[in-house]
């Protein structure tokens, strides 16, 4: 917990009021008590009670001074504003992509890369009636925007199952000279001119029904997948209104998978092999939100209410962020689980972190002064 910035996290609380008449369970407590349940994958409110009241001598020097009660954690996750945790997440998201800027995800580009995607957290509708999706079926969207360098998660909203993934393209920040990888899912040619006119780059896959004209091609290596390059226009009133300017669509055969994959792209610089390169890169954000589904607690939740749900989800993103820190500044060459493995069982050891998530042995060695005497010479 020594790598949280403490001095951020009082920042946030105060700024929406989140100890206002709190007397003994503070809103760092709340936050420590449900990282501890992050991280050792307690099942229910009552395993963490049980669970930390048996460690009652730890948990005060770790850091939780409150007493701990199933009923006091229920109705502070109910209560306090979930946005505590979301804009605390940011500071460590913030710190995280700095420690992370340096790194390669596989290819020497100097632009960010940001890969775009949705994943579905399926609920009861009983329980959950805030959470509507289908008829009978609850569920909600946890939108991320990853950066591939360190597979950061830099923005992410939760919304209720109904919202379409397209729709977060209006919210996100978007940065010049940056280039952003989606699916057909958030093929919208309104909002991709939007991305084209704000100066950054976008590579997606063309529907089935894509119509356009073609402008030029431009030669191909016909041996590494490629099958055309071309430069083109749309086709159809509506869809040339949206998008007026040209796009690059590019024809690459997977022969691996044995499929034919066509890209759109408004990017004219990089080569047309580099383009494809990058969507294959857009897995990494499916990657991830199977790593968060598997290691961290956000598919079963401890509250019903949606400030419940919007808490629990921000404090396992914080977690995971705090793994990746712990991993650079460590300079660790485990994975994100191994380490959060190692870190489930050695909660409440005294022990260095270091020795913990290594082989090394760390001794603390007492300095011997020479001008102390000895009381038996």
């Amino acid at each position: 917990m020594e790598f949280l910035p403490a001095y951020e996290f009082r920042q946030c609380v105060e700024k929406y009021q989140g100890n206002y008449k709190v007397k003994s369970f503070s809103c760092w407590d709340q936050f420590l008590s449900m990282a501890f349940a992050q991280l050792t994958y307690r099942e229910s409110l009552r395993d963490i009670q049980t669970c930390l009241r048996a460690a009652k001598q730890k948990t005060y020097h770790m850091g939780i001074r409150g007493k701990i009660s199933r009923n006091t954690l229920a109705h502070a996750n109910q209560v306090r504003d979930w946005r505590i945790y979301a804009d605390f997440a940011q500071e460590l998201i913030k710190q995280a992509r700095e420690l992370y800027a340096g790194d390669s995800f596989g290819m020497e580009l100097d632009q960010t890369i940001y890969a775009l995607d949705a994943t579905t957290i399926d609920l009861c509708l009983s329980l959950f009636p805030w959470a509507t999706f289908r008829k009978r079926k609850g569920a909600v969207k946890l939108h991320t925007l990853l950066d591939l360098r360190g597979d950061i998660p830099t923005i992410a909203f939760i919304t209720n199952g109904k919202v379409h993934e397209v729709n977060v393209l209006d919210k996100i920040p978007i940065e010049a000279g940056a280039i952003y990888i989606m699916d057909r899912g958030y093929l919208d040619y309104a909002r991709l001119y939007n991305l084209h006119q704000s100066a950054a780059y976008f590579v997606t896959r063309a529907k089935s029904n894509f119509s356009f004209h073609r402008l030029y091609s431009q030669m191909v290596n016909k041996s590494t997948g490629l099958q055309c390059d071309q430069i083109v226009t749309l086709h159809g009133y509506y869809s040339k209104k949206d998008y007026p300017e040209r796009l690059r669509r590019i024809a690459y055969y997977d022969t691996t998978q044995k499929k034919r994959l066509v890209f759109l792209t408004n990017n004219c610089t990089l080569p047309a092999l580099a383009v494809t390169e990058l969507y294959r890169k857009r897995w990494q954000i499916e990657l991830f939100f199977k790593w968060i589904k598997q290691h961290l607690r956000i598919k079963a939740f401890y509250g019903t209410s949606e400030n419940a749900v919007k808490t629990q989800i921000w404090i396992a993103i914080s977690i995971y962020v705090l793994v990746a820190i712990i991993k650079k500044q460590l300079k660790l060459k485990q994975s994100l689980y191994t380490i959060l493995q190692i870190l489930s069982i050695t909660l409440f050891e005294k022990m260095p972190l270091l020795q913990a998530l290594t082989e090394m042995d760390v001794k603390h060695q007492c300095a011997v002064t020479d001008n102390q005497l000895n009381l038996f010479n």
